[in-house]
């Protein structure tokens, strides 16, 4: 079972490779939204901004988001890193619903680019 800390990594990763992506991709990660991750297994959200092609993340806290964040992401911490470390798909996880992936509707189909 993945740590908080790698967790975290793995966030900080995922920023860094939206923020030198090129293409579709740049200009789907070119949000300034709301951000919130439950990681279910540790029970535990990190809150932050996806902006200007990053994300930024604020704080941790205990349990399930408090606040309806305009993306928020839930799932396990190993599919979180497992993903960040390209050995999960997004896409199949989302579908298989291993990952749940909330926004509004324009929203996603920003995000679509993404998958």
């Amino acid at each position: 079972m993945a740590t908080m800390a790698e967790c975290r990594s793995a966030l900080d990763r995922l920023s860094d490779n939206l923020a030198g992506a090129d293409g579709d991709v740049r200009r789907a990660a070119d949000l300034d939204r709301s951000l919130s991750c439950h990681i279910r297994d540790l029970d535990i959200t990190f809150t932050g901004r996806l902006s200007g092609g990053r994300i930024q993340v604020l704080d941790t806290l205990e349990g399930p988001p408090r606040q309806k964040a305009e993306i928020r992401l839930a799932m396990t911490g190993d599919d979180l890193v497992a993903m960040v470390d390209g050995d999960l798909n997004f896409a199949k996880a989302w579908a298989s619903g291993r990952v749940r992936l909330e926004a509004g509707f324009r929203d996603l189909l920003k995000l679509k680019s993404l998958l």
